[in-house]
């Protein structure tokens, strides 16, 4: 069936008007920001086709993506950087990408339905729905647009450090990512706080700085 306006039907029968979809994209990669977006739809507005953008097709999440543009009340999307989610950790700088979000709608929300985060010190409603973009249209709007925003930003990196090849994983953990990381190390954009980043640099400064022997030990015979 997909995402349904019911979410956003019962916000405007409590009297809020600007109901602000919530969603991000880009947890789990190894490399590159996390970006969300946040949608305000008008009321009763069909949007056929839209859904988790991890359900739809990357030209279909384009179509998709121009459509909401058009449609939407207002649209605003926020960053955070590899660098913040590295000192916040990732769940930390979702938050901060999802408020960027929110301060930048032209069009202030009176009311969020976000995709299963929480966001504190909130000043208006809100409400934290599991698996929200497969049941809100308006979360499932800002999960498309905060993907394609994100995509369209790994192409760019791509053009600045193509042996990664991010065009094709958009820098998620994939075996071909994993093969190269390890080829070339990491670059500015990859995450160094997460395992297999870490774990390769560390390997790194062991090579760099092998433990010493010990006092009174002939190098390289353990005698």
């Amino acid at each position: 069936m997909g995402p349904t306006d019911e979410f956003e039907l019962e916000a405007r029968r409590r009297g809020y008007r600007r109901i602000a979809g919530l969603d991000e994209a880009g947890r789990g990669p190894l490399a590159g920001p996390v970006v969300a977006a946040a949608v305000i739809l008008p009321t009763r507005c069909r949007l056929d086709g839209v859904d988790d953008s991890k359900q739809v097709s990357e030209p279909e999440r384009t179509r998709l993506y121009d459509v909401i543009m058009q449609r939407a009340q207002a649209v605003a999307v926020g960053v955070a950087t590899e660098q913040e989610i590295d000192r916040l950790n990732i769940l930390e700088a979702t938050r901060l990408a999802m408020s960027r979000a929110l301060a930048s709608l032209t069009a202030p929300a009176d009311c969020l339905l976000i995709d299963a985060v929480e966001l504190p010190n909130l000043a208006i409603p809100s409400r934290s729905i599991i698996k929200g973009d497969t049941l809100s249209v308006s979360i499932a709007a800002a999960s498309i647009v905060a993907k394609v925003t994100r995509d369209r930003m790994m192409a760019m990196y791509h053009q600045t450090y193509p042996v990664y090849n991010f065009l094709s994983h958009k820098g998620y953990g994939t075996v071909e990512h994993l093969k190269r990381l390890a080829q070339h190390g990491p670059c500015a954009i990859h995450r160094r706080s997460f395992a297999p980043v870490a774990q390769l640099l560390r390997g790194h400064e062991r090579m760099r700085f092998p433990a010493q022997t010990e006092v009174g030990e002939l190098p390289g015979t353990g005698q």
